[in-house]
């Protein structure tokens, strides 16, 4: 798969701001044509209002509330189901709710969302209301169950819905048809933020906090949480997703979060007060996520849930140990994904545009993570799979811009009916069964169907950069901008520049990562590149290199510089 560097185009929309050049020249080629599309005050957050069925799930939830039913939250073994089910927790105990519980289903014994299994193990719990937060959409049968058992059910979800929705007492998912809220993009936890929001405005109107003489909550309190789900779950970042991390961070930074979150932080050694999204998703997030994919996602739920700093450094040290077990077993299973694919093709020429792989030993936890790796490697939608009970196979699917992964399977299921047990999920992102004798027939169903979607041009993996940085450009002042300038995240992607530059310096540092002292103009600039392919690189016959590259910030020692953190280089 070849690399290609594509600069990104801008119109010519000015911003009456002083916004340095660059920065306008970045924000013109995201579609930004205005600065209110960058003012992340809490005001600017769409209303509630739009939110189909908003009413029905409040009036559910508050008759709960006032007559201390117990209420049960049914969460999702990831990050989105973790802080979704920490912030629905946190605000009805705010608002003075004494039974309230959360059930988490383990991946291993349940599978995704309100199962009729669960519902059994619901029934123990003896609720009388639950409500799903980033799941429940498509469990039909599982909510039939808990109605079936007199028990009410509120959806609250994100994910696309099927033909027909569940039968539940009330629906709040932007995705459902007929729903006006424009945010589409929202995480499972921005939807039950919302949800809670609207509840506290009914509460209020009812001055319910006035009669239990219960201090007014304050909602902005969760928004730490909500920041980290919303990054976790790498959902676009369109100007309502924008305020909610922005928002988030600055109370991160501020000091003003959950202990969670900062023995997170702490034992992932990055720095609080110049805190950034990418830091969330990529020292907070795996931590959070390990607890789901290797034993029981109820542990990220309570370090997110305590009120005691030294309790959660000991769940921080837990989650810690558990990703560090994670990236063992998904380093193993990546050498032998891609063992399997050289078998597929020894010169990965002509591999099939859609890919599935298996092995029996495949942990069921860590198969989204390689399925991403490879997609990554290979640019084509992969499918990894891993055995599972009942003579099945799990599979969690990662595809590339422009394959609708949902659309897909969706596609399959409607010519195979037999072919998929279940399905659902995202445009880049999906989990599904099938039956392990159907293995070869869905994977050629797949490849199919991927190439009717695709072209040629679509197997190139394409750079998209900003353009070129001048010598006199490449500061700390601008490095800082940028840096400040976000949130950066999906579909809002952190400035990437390219250029040639000399290479004064090379070496190879922690066994698989560049470090390289580059040169612009007879500017000496420092620059490393991660897990590069050690037989390529160091090259020390190369004397010039064509890299894209993001600014970033270095402190050592209390002198900070900039650095160029390097995306893609080749010989120039």
């Amino acid at each position: 798969m070849k690399k290609k560097i594509i600069r990104r185009q801008s119109d010519n929309t000015h911003f009456d701001h002083p916004l340095h050049p660059v920065l306008q020249r970045i924000y013109r080629s995201r579609g930004i044509q205005s600065i209110a599309e960058l003012e992340h005050q809490l005001e600017k957050l769409l209303p509630f209002q739009d939110l189909l069925n908003i009413d029905k799930a409040v009036a559910c939830l508050a008759e709960s509330l006032m007559c201390q039913e117990n209420i049960l939250i049914v969460g999702d073994f990831d990050a989105d189901g973790a802080t979704s089910t920490a912030v629905a927790v946190r605000a009805l105990k705010s608002f003075g709710a004494e039974k309230v519980g959360f059930l988490v289903p383990n991946r291993f014994a349940f599978g995704y969302g309100l199962t009729p299994e669960l519902v059994n193990v619901a029934k123990d719990l003896d609720p009388a209301l639950i409500v799903t937060v980033d799941n429940g959409i498509s469990n039909h049968a599982g909510v039939k169950a808990a109605k079936d058992a007199g028990i009410k059910v509120v959806i609250t979800d994100h994910h696309l819905a099927a033909e027909t929705l569940p039968e539940a007492d009330a629906i709040v998912n932007p995705n459902q048809p007929g729903d006006r809220f424009s945010s589409k993009n929202i995480a499972g936890v921005g939807v039950i933020f919302y949800v809670m929001l609207a509840l506290r405005r009914y509460l209020l109107e009812k001055k319910w906090f006035q009669e239990k003489n219960i201090a007014e909550p304050n909602m902005s309190r969760l928004l730490d949480i909500v920041a980290l789900g919303t990054v976790a779950d790498v959902v676009p970042l369109d100007h309502n997703n924008r305020i909610l991390v922005s928002q988030g961070l600055r109370r991160i930074r501020a000091g003003l979060c959950v202990p969670g979150i900062t023995a997170l932080l702490e034992i992932a050694n990055r720095n609080q007060p110049r805190l950034i999204a990418s830091d969330l998703g990529f020292a907070v997030a795996p931590r959070l996520n390990a607890a789901g994919r290797l034993e029981d996602m109820s542990v990220g739920i309570e370090c997110l849930l305590t009120d005691s700093l030294p309790e959660a450094r000991e769940l921080a040290k837990r989650l810690d140990l558990l990703n560090e077990e994670r990236r063992v077993i998904e380093q193993d299973m990546q050498e032998q994904a891609f063992a399997v694919l050289k078998k597929l093709q020894p010169e990965q020429k002509n591999l099939p545009h859609g890919i599935c792989l298996f092995e029996e030993e495949w942990h069921p936890g860590v198969i989204g993570i390689v399925a991403a790796r490879v997609k990554d490697r290979v640019h084509r939608p992969v499918i990894a799979f891993a055995l599972s009970d009942n003579n099945e196979l799990k599979g969690s699917a990662r595809s590339i811009p422009g394959v609708h992964i949902r659309d897909v399977l969706a596609d399959i299921a409607t010519k195979y009916p037999a072919l998929i047990s279940k399905f659902g999920g995202h445009a880049m992102a999906a989990g599904l069964t099938v039956p392990r004798a159907s293995f070869e027939h869905f994977s050629k169903a797949f490849s199919d169907s991927v190439s009717a979607k695709m072209n040629d041009d679509m197997l190139n993996h394409v750079i998209q950069s900003d353009g070129e940085l001048q010598d006199q450009e490449l500061t700390l002042e601008l490095a800082e901008t940028l840096r400040e300038a976000g949130p950066w995240g999906q579909s809002f992607p952190e400035p990437l520049f390219d250029g040639v530059f000399e290479v004064i310096e090379q070496r190879l540092v922690g066994r698989k990562h560049l470090k390289l002292v580059l040169s612009k103009d007879n500017k000496l600039i420092d620059a490393i590149a991660f897990n590069i392919d050690v037989n390529e690189w160091p090259n020390y016959r190369c004397k010039q290199v064509n890299i894209a590259y993001r600014m970033d910030v270095n402190e050592f020692r209390g002198k900070r510089s900039v650095q160029l953190i390097v995306e893609h280089l080749e010989i120039a």
